[in-house]
This record gives structure tokens, C-alpha cells and sequence, in this order.
């Protein structure tokens, strides 16, 4: 705490204690640790590691200065007020005041400020009117660009996944032409924003910022993953996609276009699908083995049920035909314990003996292993092959398409099994087996 203690006098021209240190919960890439300095309260940003900010395209320094800028130009962003530097010991990071406000989504959409939308809308107005300038070095990303970085990924993390496959073809024929860049913010989502019952409160998360199409944060926040279950209300969980294109066109004085935000949907989509893969790669290589990153590298199944659901309309009605799943087999319940009786043991004494007590970080942790156990349980009983590399060049290139006879059954069914397996209460996996099942 010393040197946190030095640098918060050196940037407020206080001298007091560090207090009240805590770190919070969330945040898959950087920490984020809140404490209380001067009467005040502040939230440390960084990396856990140096290893993690290896192949950034920048460093926290752009990222505080990014926040800086959208702070000045009126987006409900934190006030910086350090950015650490390598005398300081801490590593890589910066820190901004604290907003006191809600930042859980599902306590948000449960009953959503009424200006939810409009206050979305307005934000994402006043980011996008900032144009790119030379002290605010950030990457431009438009949508070619980000498409061939997307497959250059996919194929090392093995290129195996069919309706990833697919929907690399699809944003492959329906590539938007460049537009004049804007500052997109990136993950720009539920998640990252605070609110209070009087509306938006802060924008957080910068990480991702660049200059890119303006489309791409609308649609961002629209994929179902940030919706939080609220899957029939497409606009981040809060309202129908025209109400908030509608408020967007009306803040920014600008067009939508349709088909644009339809192509970044889905591009986006399929960007958080390889997110979740990489997430699975981090923890195989060893540069961060906490076992959330496994976790969430087994939530790719979420996201290709998603895509399957926004691609099949392409698919022509003779081959939208209903599955039938088979039950899983009913254990015989003698002889040496089965794998998924092992699991549920493992599961049981972590309920019991490791959960219990535990608070903050370490309780939602030990959240996270009950979640691997159980995904490992669902396995064990019912397993599925969700990867086909054969398949997947053969979608990739258009030797198959959603016309093939039988190819949608097919994906449809193993696409269900596998979500079944890793996240069963996903919004999506009840709707696509109302819509797909005998």
C-alpha cells in the first residue's frame, strides 16, 4: 500500500492513508481494485500481470488518455487522476475516481431505469462525435480488417468449429464498404456501464477503444450475450432494437444503417465466440491459470447457437425440419463410481466444505468451480463432438450451405447438446429448442 499511498500524493497533493482496499469481483482481462484515499473513493485499474499486456495494440497509458478525452468531451466517463509509471511498482494501470452507482446487469434489467435506452443512445452519440486526432494514437479497425483478424485467430485455435465456419462465410458475402472513422468504444454493453434509478452514470472499460464504424458499438451491446437472459429484448437487455436505433439517430443527428448494424451483429457475435476460445487458450498456455478463463472458454457454445439462431433464416424451408434429442442414459448405479458420480462428489464437498464462508473474490471463484463441475457432470452423461474440421472448410469455402440436405439438423442438434452441457439456464438454449425440437 506504500506505493499506492505515494502515488495518490503525488497526483492529489494529499498525504493520507490507504483505505478500505478491496478487489472487485469481475473483469476477465484487467483487475480492477476499489479503496478509499483523502475521504475519497477511487478504483485501481491494471494488469495482473505483465504477460497480459503483451501484443496490446496499446498501452494504459493511450487507454487512460482515451478515457480522458471522452471525459472532456462529455461522455459519462471516470475522471483519471494517475496513470502509473514503471518507477512506481505496481505495473501497468491508471486510477480514477469511484462512481458510486449499479454495475450488475442483472440487478439493472430487473427493473430497468426508464431512460435506459435513450441514455445508451445519447452516450454512444457523444463517443462517436470524437474523430481521430494525433494525441489519441489508438488502431483503425474497419470491418475487412476485423474480419481477417477474426479468421487468422479462428484457424489457430484450430478452425474446427462448423457454425463458426458459417458465419465466417456469411459476414465473408455481406462485407460492408469502409465509412470515415469515429472513437468506438469497443464493449461498449451491460457490464460496462453504472447506473443509478436516475439513469447512466458512468461508461467504463476502455480496453478495446479504437477508430472503426460507428455501427459496430451499436450493435455490440445488442448480441444476446449482454443481454442477461433477456433475450426477446434485443437492445441491451432493455428495449427492441428500432426504439434504440431510433434514440441513436436522434441524439447523433445521423442514419443507421440496417444492413450495416446487421453485418456487425453478427461479426460481433461471432468476435465474442473467438473471445471465449481465446479465453481457453490464455489458461492452456499458462499465462493465466485462474480457472475462470477454462470457464469461459466452454461459453462458445452459448454464442454458436446464438449465430445459428441470426444465420438460419438464410436456410431454405425444407431443411428448417425438427430434432429429437435422445435422453441421456440412465446411470446403472453399481459397481466402481462412475465419472459423473466422481464429479458430483467433487461437487458436493466443494459446496460443503469450500464455498461456505467465503467472501467477495474467493466466494464468486469458488462459484466459477461448481460451474466446471457441473459442466463436466452434464458431459460425462450425455457427450457430443462439438468440433469438425472437415465440416468447418467445407462451410468456410461454401462447398455446404444451409441448403445442403440435412447439414441444418445436424448443426442444430449438436449445437443443443453442447450448450446443454456447458449452460443450461443460457437465454438462448429455451428459445432454440422451442423453435428447433420435435
Amino acid at each position: 500500500m506504500t506505493a499506492l499511498a505515494a502515488i495518490m500524493a503525488r497526483s492529489t497533493g494529499i498525504t493520507a492513508p490507504i483505505e478500505n482496499f478491496a478487489r472487485l469481483s469481475g473483469g476477465a482481462n484487467m483487475e480492477s481494485s476499489a479503496f478509499d484515499y483523502g475521504g475519497q473513493g477511487y478504483v485501481l485499474r491494471r494488469a495482473p500481470s505483465a504477460e497480459m499486456m503483451v501484443g496490446r495494440p496499446y498501452g494504459h497509458d493511450v487507454e487512460a488518455a482515451v478515457v480522458s478525452a471522452a471525459y472532456a468531451a462529455g461522455v459519462s466517463a471516470p475522471e483519471v487522476v494517475a496513470t502509473l509509471v514503471p518507477e512506481d511498482g505496481l505495473g501497468s494501470g491508471y486510477i480514477m475516481r469511484r462512481v458510486e452507482a449499479e454495475v450488475n446487469p442483472v440487478k439493472i434489467l430487473a427493473d430497468p431505469p426508464h431512460s435506459l435506452v435513450a441514455d445508451m443512445a445519447r452516450e454512444l452519440a457523444r463517443i462517436h462525435a470524437i474523430t481521430p486526432r494525433d494525441d489519441l494514437p489508438l488502431p483503425t479497425l474497419d470491418a475487412a480488417t476485423s474480419l481477417r483478424d477474426m479468421r487468422t485467430r479462428f484457424e489457430g485455435y484450430g478452425g474446427d468449429r462448423p457454425i463458426l465456419a458459417l458465419a465466417f462465410k456469411w459476414c465473408q458475402d455481406h462485407l460492408p464498404s469502409p465509412v470515415a472513422p469515429v472513437l468506438v468504444h469497443g464493449d461498449f454493453r451491460m457490464g460496462n456501464v453504472m447506473m443509478t434509478g436516475d439513469g447512466l452514470a458512468a461508461v467504463l472499460d476502455w480496453e478495446m477503444a479504437h477508430w472503426g464504424d460507428s455501427h459496430e458499438d451499436l450493435a455490440y451491446g445488442c448480441i444476446n450475450a449482454w443481454r442477461f437472459g433477456h433475450i426477446d429484448r434485443p437492445a441491451f437487455g432493455a428495449s427492441d432494437i428500432e426504439s434504440f436505433l431510433t434514440a441513436y439517430e436522434r441524439e447523433s443527428g445521423t442514419a443507421v444503417d440496417r444492413d450495416r448494424f446487421r453485418f456487425w451483429l453478427v461479426s460481433r457475435t461471432l468476435w465474442w465466440a473467438l473471445t471465449c476460445l481465446q479465453m481457453g487458450e490464455i489458461w492452456r498456455s499458462g499465462m493465466d491459470r485462474m480457472i475462470e478463463r477454462a470457464v469461459i472458454g466452454r461459453r462458445t457454445s452459448e454464442v454458436e447457437v446464438d449465430l445459428l439462431l441470426l444465420l438460419e433464416e438464410d436456410a431454405p424451408e425444407t431443411q428448417r425440419l425438427r430434432v429429437r434429442l435422445d435422453p441421456a442414459p440412465v446411470p446403472s448405479g453399481h459397481g466402481e463410481p462412475s465419472t459423473a458420480e466422481m464429479l458430483h462428489a467433487l461437487k458436493e464437498w466443494v459446496e460443503a466444505d469450500v464455498k461456505p464462508g467465503r467472501e467477495g473474490h474467493s466466494k464468486f471463484m469458488a462459484a466459477v468451480a461448481l460451474n466446471a463441475i457441473g459442466m463436466l457432470i452434464r458431459e460425462a452423461e450425455h457427450p457430443v463432438q462439438a468440433s469438425d474440421r472437415a465440416l468447418a472448410d467445407d462451410l468456410i469455402t461454401g462447398r455446404q450451405t444451409l441448403a445442403t440436405p440435412g447439414l441444418l439438423a445436424r448443426l442444430r442438434t449438436r449445437a443443443l447438446i453442447k450448450l446443454a452441457n456447458d449452460s443450461p439456464k443460457y437465454s438462448a438454449l429455451a428459445k432454440a429448442r422451442s423453435l428447433w425440437c420435435a
